[in-house]
């Protein structure tokens, strides 16, 4: 079956058709700076062949001129790998959240009208899949359209780490409860442990532009550090994580608008708003490394969050034996690797400072004392929800 997963970004596309279920990748496409005159970037490639094409300065102003651009490619271009269209029998969306449904859905009416009803929890990202959805649709209207929800692999966590201390009438009227994100990186995850034990306790740092540490129980999903919406949990790259409740009124009350507040909790925040200087980790290291006090904080209030939530997981679960890094950030920054774990020293955590420092890829990272495993799991977001995708009945 070939099965077409889209990763839909608020100015970007992402593409990946997988043969399943032998989940072998047969092509794979990208569209970033959706919306722009002359300066959208588009890539395609025959992962058969390894041949593809790859252009800038391109013209794609909206998602239907990204799709059609892609399926030429897929069927119709010199590096084709299909002979029509048609022959996609199911597409999988890494889609955000829908009021009522938090599992793999079939994307129907009722689903779409439940991504509109909670479009202000995910005004950007719901968007953005409503009108790749739309113009999916339209260009493969035989196809079945499949949303993995990124609450799906949450609904498994317990009431008591849940409910929220509201009126219990939200809840039951208006679905307030803690939703959790990530699901596909964090499925992922498990996934891969899965293959190896069946009783484990495992906390998965997802830390790239959004962050996330989801704490794993026998694969299950225990507890994660998103709320209801995507503003909540750790520091992200621009939104602010947790705050308190009480400082929206305070900050209104002080003369700034409402765009003024959400520009700074959801563009201006995070590590972009504390250091000044970016909001890509890199740029904040080389900062902090030069002498910028802002910077070195940025760093280490994202640290301590990260220890924060896995020390109150460590305690939900009662024992750790997998402490997983991944995404951008978890893959690829030895440093917050070695700060996060040099504060968990009182659990056991002890890395092997060669090894992490030399690691690329899929690794072990920790020293041989340690009690716990510290390990480096690029995550495949769009493996999962192919397979996901194909499984449903």
């Amino acid at each position: 079956m070939n099965v077409l997963v889209c990763n839909v970004g608020s100015t970007s596309l992402k593409f990946k058709l997988y043969d399943m279920p032998d989940c072998v990748v047969t092509a794979q496409g990208a569209v970033e700076r959706v919306g722009s005159d002359h300066d959208a970037v588009f890539s395609y490639k025959n992962n058969g062949t390894g041949r593809g094409t790859a252009a800038d300065k391109q013209d794609i102003p909206d998602y239907q001129t990204g799709i059609e651009r892609f399926l030429y490619e897929l069927t119709a271009g010199e590096n084709a790998v299909l002979d029509r269209v048609e022959e996609i029998e199911r597409v999988g969306f890494k889609a955000t959240l829908s009021k009522g449904y938090f599992g793999v859905h079939e994307i129907d009416s009722a689903v779409l009208e439940g991504m509109r009803e909670w479009l202000p929890m995910a005004p950007l990202h719901n968007a953005a899949y409503l009108k790749a959805i739309d113009v999916m649709r339209g260009v493969l209207p035989e196809a079945r359209f499949v949303g993995a929800f990124e609450t799906a692999f949450h609904r498994t966590i317990p009431m008591e780490r849940k409910i929220f201390g509201v009126p219990y009438e939200w809840y039951e009227k208006y679905g307030v409860q803690r939703l959790g994100y990530h699901s596909a990186s964090h499925g992922y995850i498990a996934d891969v442990l899965n293959r190896e034990k069946t009783e484990y306790a495992a906390i998965s740092c997802h830390l790239g532009g959004s962050c996330s540490v989801c704490a794993i129980e026998n694969g299950h999903s225990a507890d994660i550090s998103f709320g209801m919406s995507l503003e909540s949990g750790l520091i992200h790259a621009n939104r602010t994580g947790d705050i308190d409740c009480g400082m929206i009124p305070f900050l209104r009350s002080q003369g700034l608008s409402e765009e003024e507040i959400l520009q700074g909790l959801q563009k201006k925040g995070g590590l972009l708003g504390i250091s000044g200087v970016s909001n890509d980790l890199r740029y904040i290291i080389e900062a902090a490394d030069a002498g910028n006090a802002r910077a070195q904080l940025a760093i280490d209030v994202f640290v301590t969050g990260i220890v924060h939530y896995i020390g109150a997981f460590y305690l939900d679960l009662g024992r750790l034996d997998d402490l997983v890094f991944t995404a951008g950030i978890g893959e690829h920054s030895a440093r917050i690797r070695r700060l996060v774990c040099e504060k968990l020293a009182p659990l056991g955590v002890h890395l092997d400072d060669a090894k992490n420092e030399a690691c690329h890829g899929e690794a072990v990272i920790s020293a041989a004392d340690s009690k716990v495993c510290v390990r480096v799991i690029p995550t495949n977001e769009e493996l999962g929800i192919a397979r996901r995708t194909y499984e449903l009945a």
